[in-house]
């Protein structure tokens, strides 16, 4: 986050009514979610229990060109089996062309010295820490010594089973044309996001040959791998792939709509979600840092209430988060108790939970740091107290997804650029959805009811963010009535 400057440059993309991407139906005019029920993760149940290769399966009879049957590269082949078998049995429905299947997979570690390099995709494979997809010779390569075992690593085998998922996407983008060389790189690649939802689903769903994953801990962490692998410096010219909030939605988006979904990602719809949000640092020096602070809590209260005003606006409490409440829990490092309309937060808490991640062991981020990370839990228990004031409920599932949805719809607002800024001195900053992401999907606390508890699907609380992120407060409250 940020305090607003005079000069401050924001994209202006801003809608005329809201966008919600395969999850809501029109009902008298009112935006509901065609999937009613909280526990559900688009309309499949929310499971526990294993993740990953299934026991006793035989391996795949494919090889790899350069692989050294390494546990990696089993794993990587068992993958491209079932991903190239699934869309062998779906392409015709959905595209047109013949399917062609990739005929060539390549694997190589980028730890190897360079005599004992290889060629991928007319490039050496010296230190290349990489998948891909290689449309010269219908082929796609990776990296077992370096990239896959990181991705295993840091958020498990089925990680390593998106990437390739995404990877087989610019396959099946290449095969029917939906996309061109005109096109541009960040709408290929949000299109291979979509296509490993696709995917996943497939799995989730329990018709994987050689996997399986849960709706709960497993697809979370799957979708922890695309926050990490996100673009972090949207002025960076690298940033090709999206921010972590777009790459996981398009990832809901294939999940949720299928292929079809995959198919309507373009520039202008990767536009129109990106509404007035902030798409670069610009002169800011702290990129999107603010300390928190009571002052910043202050800011973004003033602002919170005159986002989403309420008859009776709660107040704060700057000296701890302990309210013990006659009829809510206290939800450290924020609380919110119903019975005194008071917001209680504990700062140097909230500001540990806002520092900024470094990771000394090297490898992937499991965790998304940084201001908002922190803030967007603040916001979540104002949320609750505009529940309150409309006399909902505030204890169990949909609460806690409302006020991770009204909390998006907070969010967004915050990016305004016609926002009033006597009204709150802060205003959004890139990155900061990312964190937000990251938390409701880490610990979900921004999307937990007046007793802290939360769904176990962090791909729903994400959803109900997004969908307040790119709706309206009406939305919101008709998806979780």
């Amino acid at each position: 986050m940020g305090t607003r400057p005079v000069a401050m440059v924001l994209a202006a993309l801003v809608l005329a009514g809201a966008v919600l991407t395969g999850c809501s139906t029109t009902t008298g005019g009112h935006a509901v979610s065609i999937y009613e029920d909280p526990f559900q993760v688009a309309g499949l149940p929310t499971t526990n229990g294993p993740s990953g290769p299934r026991a006793g399966v035989p391996d795949a009879p494919i090889t790899a060109i350069g692989g050294d049957k390494s546990e990696v590269d089993t794993l990587a082949l068992n993958a491209l089996d079932d991903i190239q078998s699934f869309w062998m049995n779906e392409y015709a429905g959905e595209f047109r062309g013949r399917f062609t299947p990739v005929d060539k997979f390549y694997s190589w570690s980028a730890k190897a010295p360079r005599e004992q390099s290889s060629q991928f995709c007319d490039d050496t494979t010296y230190q290349l820490i990489n998948a891909a997809y290689c449309r010269l010779d219908n082929s796609v390569g990776w990296d077992r010594g370096v990239l896959l075992p990181m991705m295993r690593d840091s958020f498990g085998k089925m990680a390593v089973v998106m990437v390739l998922a995404h990877e087989y996407g610019h396959a099946i983008q290449t095969m029917s044309g939906i996309v061109t060389a005109k096109d541009p790189v960040i709408v290929k690649e949000q299109q291979a996001d979509c296509f490993a939802g696709v995917f996943m689903r497939h799995v989730a769903e329990g018709r994987s040959r050689h996997f399986t994953i849960n709706t709960a801990d497993g697809l979370n962490s799957v979708l922890a791998a695309t926050v990490a692998i996100r673009d972090a410096d949207p002025d960076s010219p690298e940033s090709v792939h999206g921010s972590a909030f777009e790459r996981v939605t398009a990832v809901q988006i294939g999940f949720t709509d299928g292929p079809k979904g995959c198919k309507g990602i373009d520039m202008k719809d990767i536009a129109q979600r990106r509404k007035s949000l902030p798409q670069s640092f610009g002169d800011d020096v702290n990129r999107g840092e603010l300390a928190i602070t009571t002052d910043s809590l202050r800011e973004l209260g003033k602002a919170m209430a005159s986002i989403m005003p309420v008859p009776a606006e709660p107040t704060y409490d700057y000296h701890g988060a302990a309210l013990n409440c006659a009829d809510g829990a206290d939800t450290a490092p924020v609380t919110y108790c119903p019975a005194t309309n008071i917001i209680g937060t504990d700062i140097p808490a909230l500001a540990q939970r806002g520092t900024t991640d470094t990771d000394p062991r090297g490898g992937f981020p499991t965790r998304v740091g940084g201001d908002y990370n922190a803030y967007v839990v603040f916001v979540s228990r104002y949320a609750l107290a505009v529940e309150h004031n409309a006399g909902q409920p505030l204890t169990g599932a949909k609460p806690g997804l409302r006020a991770a949805c009204l909390s998006g719809v907070i969010t967004a607002k915050l990016a305004d650029p016609k926002r009033d800024v006597s009204q709150g001195d802060i205003a959004l900053s890139p990155g900061d959805l990312d964190k937000a992401v990251s938390g409701l999907l880490s610990d979900g606390l921004a999307a937990s009811d007046v007793d802290g508890k939360t769904v176990p699907s962090g791909f729903s609380r994400v959803d109900a963010f997004r969908a307040g992120v790119l709706g309206s407060q009406q939305i919101c409250e008709a998806r979780y009535s």
